[in-house]
């Protein structure tokens, strides 16, 4: 399996929990019953998987080798996608702190839940799509064949060492858990 393939899938996974966010954001408007304890927990996947593991690969190790391999940092399409991690994560910094408002009471905060989430949400639909359809197939043009298998063990390295084993599989698990308490949220 190619890198660029393993982010995909990866964002397969960021998708399902973005479709669960959109979920409770539109439940919390509406004012049916949601606790603010699961938008702290989308937070938590957000920062651990969605940051902390799969854009820790892609800046630490695909970006890295794209620019060993001539592609710019600074400007065009990577210095887009750092941008808009970076955006992101003050998204989530958002959503956690009004989250963590409203659980200790403060229904002011509703408003900042819904409008983090959502534009977190927003912003990475569009940023997985420019990814997937845009960077990636530019990653395995510019990426020389032998150099594959290195940002492949990199992503390895970043799985296993960096984020601890089992890690992933935790994230994996709250994922789903998000998307059971998104679908009855719909029922």
């Amino acid at each position: 399996m190619k890198a660029t393939e393993i982010l995909m899938s990866e964002h397969r996974v960021i998708e399902r929990v973005i479709s669960s966010v959109e979920t409770g954001a539109a439940r919390l408007e509406r004012g049916d019953a949601i606790e603010p304890a699961f938008f702290l927990s989308a937070a938590d996947f957000i920062k651990g998987f969605a940051d902390g593991c799969h854009h820790h690969k892609e800046e630490g190790v695909l970006f890295k080798t794209m620019a060993d391999c001539g592609m710019p940092i600074d400007g065009g399409p990577v210095g887009m996608m750092l941008m808009e991690h970076e955006q992101g994560r003050v998204f989530t910094r958002g959503m956690r702190s009004a989250a963590e408002k409203l659980q200790s009471g403060d229904a002011s905060a509703r408003t900042a839940v819904i409008q983090n989430a959502r534009g977190y949400a927003g912003l990475l639909r569009q940023h997985i799509q420019k990814e997937d359809g845009i960077l990636f197939p530019m990653a395995d043009r510019v990426i020389p064949q032998p150099l594959h298998d290195s940002v492949l063990d990199g992503f390895d390295h970043v799985e296993h060492e960096e984020t601890g084993e089992g890690v992933h599989e935790k994230y994996l698990a709250l994922a789903d858990w998000l998307d059971v308490e998104a679908r009855k949220a719909r029922d």
